[in-house]
């Protein structure tokens, strides 16, 4: 299988997925048709000259724009606070094919998603191949200190990777359990991140709402077949923001460097590099700031005939614009609409 073909059998698999998560609307026909309409959502964070946190923001002082059509927001939060309705697209009706990544309805846009999405589902991955025999100790008790100090509106999962992945704790509220899956880990074998990465892209995108992955990485990728552009794209495409804190050794392999920081940027995380366990807390730390000063905006796109990369731009309106520096994922792949017969016209078929 290659590359390009390995990337499209993912997409079409969160597709499937997001079948069970979306609900749907019934044409008129013969038989009961289930449409997805899905929202894309778009993570901001918006700083001064100075590199600090804008709060206070409004769903009025953003501009968005995909593929240079002006967007309206439908929901919006700002922080770990509730997300409030905006308004519905009224351009979006039954047929409409899906774009994006956050499944949902007109009707939810309307009722019930505001009040589901608040806080981060956060994807913990710690590099536990050979390259963490120093300072692994160091490591899990920064992690550790990070999983406490999330608000108590965000969901932790903590994954693992070596050659393979390992899924030591499921998404959950109970940080008990994410930190006994911290300290049970052990260091060795090879590294697949870029494998054991797409993976963890691909669990977070079965969630509505803030998807976001924290990777610690003492070294680069000697295992993996998958290569980091096709990751950086799924994620961008399921609205996943990936931060990245590598060490001194990791630094040493100027590739892997770009590599970082290339794909936190182009998903609208950060990469961090730390030259000490100290260093290893305060980037913990600064993402866990960042988390809690996000915007999140939720859209419909208009109709576009683009069925390939479709480029996001946001701005703050005005005057503020000049001043404020914005931090975003720059654009997605549309998902492919799924079509499914309903279980009621299946048994009349019988």
């Amino acid at each position: 299988m290659t590359k390009r073909n390995f990337f499209i059998v993912c997409l079409s698999a969160i597709a499937i997925a997001s079948v069970a998560l979306a609900p749907s609307f019934a044409q008129q026909n013969e038989s009961d048709i289930h449409v997805i309409v899905n929202m894309v959502q778009v993570n901001v964070a918006v700083t001064d000259d100075k590199g600090n946190y804008v709060t206070g923001l409004h769903p009025e002082d953003f501009q968005i724009t995909e593929d240079g059509i002006t967007e309206k927001v439908a929901t919006f939060e700002e922080g770990n606070g509730p997300a409030r309705r905006v308004e519905a697209d009224p351009d979006a009706k039954a047929g409409t094919p899906a774009n994006g990544d956050s499944p949902a309805s007109v009707g939810d846009a309307t009722g019930s998603l505001a009040s589901d999405i608040a806080g981060s589902d956060v994807f913990i991955l710690f590099d536990t191949s050979n390259y963490m025999y120093r300072g692994f100790v160091f490591a899990q008790d920064a992690i550790a200190d990070f999983v406490r100090s999330l608000e108590t509106a965000d969901k932790v999962a903590f994954y693992s990777y070596s050659r393979d992945l390992s899924r030591s704790a499921a998404l959950t509220a109970d940080r008990s359990s994410v930190l006994r899956g911290v300290r049970s880990t052990v260091a060795g074998d090879d590294a697949a991140l870029y494998n054991c990465l797409l993976l963890t892209v691909k669990d977070a995108a079965q969630y509505k709402g803030r998807k976001v992955i924290v990777v610690f990485s003492n070294g680069p990728d000697n295992s993996s077949v998958v290569p980091p552009e096709d990751v950086a794209e799924l994620a961008q495409s399921t609205g996943t923001a990936i931060y990245m804190i590598s060490t001194r050794e990791a630094q040493l392999e100027p590739v892997s460097t770009a590599v970082f920081e290339r794909m936190t940027a182009a998903t609208g995380g950060k990469a961090y590099f730390a030259k000490t366990w100290k260093d290893e807390k305060r980037a913990f730390a600064s993402i866990r700031d960042d988390l809690a000063h996000l915007y999140t905006l939720n859209y419909y796109p208009k109709a576009n005939p683009n069925r390939g990369w479709r480029a996001i731009q946001v701005k703050v309106v005005g005057e503020r614009d000049r001043k404020y520096h914005i931090r975003t994922r720059n654009g997605y792949r549309p998902l492919p609409a799924r079509f499914a017969a309903s279980a009621s016209s299946a048994a009349g078929a019988e």
